[in-house]
C-alpha cells in the first residue's frame, strides 16, 4: 500500500471479499528526504505511511513498513543517474516495478501460498499451458494486459517484470475506472477517498522541480547529484542562441523555454560529444518526426519471446507506446535477437527521446518492453 486511494480501495475490496482472505498490507519506503538533507525535516514518506495505517485500521488489517531505500538507490535511481549523466532520458518507475516491487519486496516477503496484490489499473488473464508447451506444461501462463481504463492504464509501467514475477500477483481495480475507484473509496469511508493523486518521479517529492532536484542536493556534493555542465544551445543551421546547464535539464520534444524568441523553441536533438541542444521553432518540424526507432535491452514478459513472426523480414503487426500517457498506436516489430530490433511507425511520431521505455502490445496484451536508443 501507497497510501493513495488505489491501494486503499485495492485492501478494502480483499477485506471485504466473501471469501476468507488473511491478509496483511506493506509499506514500501524507498526514498527518505532526510537521506538528503540529514535532517528531520522533510519527511514525505510519514504521511503516506499514516494514511496507510489509517486505512489497516478501518478495514482491521495489520500492516508494517518495510526499507527498501538501499535496494531502491542502487538498483533503480543510480542506474537512472548514470544515463541522466549522458543527456538521455530513463525511466526509474519501469525499473521500480522490475527491481523493487517485483524484485526485492517479493524477495524479501518470501511468498510460497501468498499473493502480492497491488493498485496497479492492470490485469492478468491465467490459463493453464498447453500440452505441447513442455517448458511450462506444469503451472498456469500468466498475460499481463492493459487496464481497462484507457486514461489509467499502468500495464506501461509493469512492461519490463517477468511472467514469473507476477504469476502469485493480483490487480483487484484492473477492470475499473478511476471514477469507480473514487466512489468504491467513498461508499467505503475510508480515508483517502479524496486524496489527490501523486503524479511524477517518486524521490522528487511534491514540492520540487525534476532539474532542481538534481541539481540542488548540496549534501551529495556542493553541486548536487549531477554538476552543471554548461553548453550551448543552437538553432539547426549552428546559430548560438542561448546556453544550458546541462543537457539532462531537458528531453526531446520539450519546450526549451528560451527568452526572447519571437518563437517558442522545441529540443530536437542532443549532441553529447559537442554538449550542444538542437532547437527547433516548431512542435512538429521534420527534425522532431519519426517513422523508427531502435530499441535495445528488451526484456519479454514471457521468456520464449519475442514471438517468431518478428524475425521474419516483414516483420510483425504490433502496437507500441514510448510514453505512459499515450494510447498504443500500429506499428511493425522487426528483432535481430531477443535483445534488440526496430520499431516502424504507420505514421510518424514525435518528442521521442532516447532513453525512453517503448512498450509492444498484441492488442490488449502486452508483451515486454525495451529502451529506445535512437
Amino acid at each position: 500500500m501507497s497510501g493513495g486511494v488505489d491501494s486503499s480501495v485495492t485492501a478494502s475490496i480483499l477485506a471485504r471479499s466473501e471469501k476468507s482472505l488473511d491478509l496483511s498490507a506493506i509499506f514500501m519506503r524507498n526514498w527518505d528526504t532526510r537521506d538528503e538533507s540529514g535532517t528531520e525535516k522533510g519527511c514525505e514518506w510519514e504521511k503516506d505511511w499514516e494514511d496507510v495505517q489509517r486505512v489497516c485500521k478501518l478495514l482491521d488489517i495489520p500492516c508494517r513498513m518495510i526499507d527498501l531505500s538501499r535496494e531502491y538507490w542502487n538498483r533503480v535511481f543510480q542506474p537512472a543517474l548514470e544515463v541522466w549523466s549522458h543527456g538521455q532520458t530513463p525511466n526509474p518507475d519501469v525499473s521500480c516495478n522490475r527491481e523493487i516491487k517485483f524484485g526485492a519486496l517479493l524477495d524479501t516477503l518470501k511468498l510460497q501460498d501468498g499473493w502480492l496484490a497491488t493498485g496497479h489499473y492492470a490485469r492478468l488473464e491465467r490459463s493453464r499451458a498447453s500440452n505441447s508447451d513442455t517448458r511450462h506444461s506444469d503451472v498456469d501462463r500468466v498475460k499481463l494486459l492493459r487496464g481497462v481504463d484507457p486514461v489509467k492504464d499502468q500495464s506501461y509501467w509493469l512492461s519490463s517484470v517477468s511472467e514469473a514475477q507476477i504469476r502469485r500477483a493480483l490487480f483487484p481495480i484492473g477492470h475499473l475506472s478511476k471514477g469507480d475507484v473514487r466512489k468504491l473509496a467513498v461508499d467505503a469511508g475510508l480515508p483517502t477517498a479524496s486524496r489527490r493523486e501523486s503524479m511524477g518521479i517518486c524521490f522528487v517529492g511534491k514540492k520540487r522541480s525534476f532539474s532542481s532536484f538534481l541539481g540542488d542536493n548540496k549534501r551529495i556534493s556542493q553541486d548536487g547529484y549531477l554538476p552543471p555542465n554548461p553548453g550551448t544551445i543552437v538553432t539547426l543551421d549552428g546559430e548560438v542562441i542561448a546556453r544550458h546547464q546541462g543537457l539532462w535539464h531537458y528531453t526531446i520534444g520539450q519546450n526549451a523555454r528560451i527568452s526572447g524568441r519571437p518563437k517558442r523553441m522545441f529540443v530536437a536533438a542532443k549532441r553529447p560529444e559537442k554538449n550542444q541542444l538542437i532547437v527547433v521553432d516548431d512542435r512538429h518540424h521534420p527534425e522532431l518526426a519519426r517513422l523508427m526507432i531502435r530499441v535495445t535491452g528488451f526484456r519479454w514478459i514471457w521468456d520464449e519471446h519475442p514471438p517468431p513472426e518478428a524475425f521474419q523480414a516483414e516483420g510483425m503487426p504490433i502496437s507500441v507506446k514510448f510514453r505512459s500517457v499515450m494510447q498504443p498506436i500500429p506499428s511493425v516489430l522487426r528483432v535481430r535477437d531477443r535483445n534488440k530490433g526496430e520499431i516502424s511507425f504507420m505514421d510518424a511520431q514525435y518528442g521521442i527521446s532516447p532513453g525512453q521505455t517503448a512498450v509492444v502490445y498484441l492488442g490488449a496484451w502486452c508483451l515486454g518492453s525495451g529502451t529506445i536508443v535512437e
